[in-house]
């Protein structure tokens, strides 16, 4: 079956999906958003970045985001041990939002699909993408429906924002191996029952295991007592305990004497899940008729909170590419798209990079640290890795992170 042709077909219906649709159909354009799954759904990665709301604000949506009651965060707090760190987005030195939320993320991801929809763009749920040709005039996608109905598309463009189900890396063999470890989350939301007062509920709270400082758990609390529960590992650690994935998560989760105690009366609510392997990247992040948004394209490792931030920068540059591309421009994609988007990139994977090898680690349980530094860095934790002022983004922020690590190794900081 052939259906009418829009201009822009978008895979999937996440952050980046929700995005670049609004922005797409507010310029004018027909835009149909296909998603694999009946929303709302279940997904990962649910504390977000402060840098996030601008790209939410530029879509229209922040107005239906703040609408929802969700838990307000202004920062993020470290326990290694004894020692306790912590950040607030306020000490930034970029410019832009000191605040953003922590989000169930079932709920967050339907409010913006809905918001796409308010804002003219089609959606249809529970639709395969089954294949794709770029070697025509226009692009031609197949796809399936849950009740089996197929159906043929030949849009102008097609933007993939199918997060880990990475369609177009699959159909057109874009992966390429990540250079990270394997490794490997448990997760699961759970009631949480954390004494009031107990707790800074505006932040992350990252704790380091006692012995193994690669090891490490993330608990993100929501407006309504629940909290993300996570621990990330390798998958050789994770098996070292028996048991189902939940008697696996808990029995790490003791070994964290904080984390212990703030959760000793806490409830799971929620299946405990599994990723492996989780980080990707792709061979080339656009070709002739498309390009790649957010997990579709490339992930990292969630020790930052990084994956919808990206998302949404991705989903931003697609959309002022495209528009003007539509309109009859001649769009260098590789100068437009793919080196902005990579330069924020390659700032949180030097980042991830210099956590694992403990010299993030080391920065930032310095106890003396330099105002102006803890500034920067802080920019970086709050989203803000595209920002070329600060010298703790780009190409060189792996080079300046190790060397900022060891002056504090030695006591002192510049």
């Amino acid at each position: 079956m052939t259906r009418p042709n829009p201009e822009v077909l978008v895979i999937g219906a996440g952050p980046a999906g929700s995005l670049v649709a609004a922005q797409l159909a507010r310029a004018g354009h027909c835009v149909l958003v296909l998603e694999k799954q009946k929303f709302p759904r279940f997904s990962i990665g649910e504390s977000l970045l402060a840098n996030s709301l601008q790209f939410i604000e530029a879509a229209g949506m922040l107005e239906a985001v703040q609408k929802r009651g969700f838990q307000y965060k202004n920062g993020a707090a470290f326990v290694r041990g004894t020692q306790q760190s912590e950040y607030n987005f306020a000490d930034k030195t970029s410019t832009g939002p000191a605040f953003t939320y922590q989000v169930p993320r079932a709920d967050f991801d339907h409010t913006l699909i809905l918001d796409a929809e308010r804002q003219g763009a089609t959606v249809r749920y529970e639709v395969e993408i089954t294949a794709v040709d770029f070697d025509g005039e226009r692009p031609r996608v197949r796809s399936r429906s849950a009740a089996g109905e197929e159906a043929e598309h030949q849009p102008r463009f097609v933007l993939d924002a199918s997060g880990f189900g990475r369609t177009l890396p699959r159909l057109l063999s874009l992966d390429r191996p990540s250079d990270f470890p394997v490794r490997a989350a448990l997760f699961t939301h759970i009631e949480d029952r954390i004494v009031s007062g107990a707790f800074d509920r505006q932040k992350i709270l990252v704790s380091i295991h006692p012995r193994e400082h690669d090891v490490w758990y993330w608990l993100i609390p929501f407006s309504n007592g629940r909290s993300s529960l996570g621990v990330v590992a390798s998958r050789e650690f994770h098996q070292r305990y028996p048991g189902s994935t939940e008697e696996r998560l808990w029995q790490i989760v003791r070994e964290e004497p904080g984390l212990a105690r703030l959760l000793a009366q806490a409830k799971g609510v929620a299946q405990v899940g599994e990723i492996v392997g989780y980080a990707a990247r792709v061979s080339r992040l656009h070709g002739p008729g498309f390009a790649l948004l957010g997990n579709a394209a490339e992930f990292l490792d969630p020790v930052f909170s990084s994956g919808v931030t990206i998302a949404m920068q991705s989903a931003q540059l697609a959309a002022q590419a495209l528009v003007r591309q539509l309109r009859g421009e001649t769009v260098d994609w590789e100068a437009s798209f793919a080196e902005p988007l990579m330069y924020g990139v390659e700032t949180f994977r030097a980042f991830v990079t210099a956590w694992y090898d403990r010299s993030l680690q080391d920065i930032i349980f310095f106890d003396k640290p330099d105002p102006s530094t803890r500034r920067r860095i802080c920019s970086v934790l709050a989203g803000y890795a595209w920002d070329r002022d600060n010298p703790y983004t780009g190409p060189l922020a792996g080079q300046r992170l190790r060397t900022l690590a060891a002056l504090c190794r030695r006591g002192q900081q510049p």
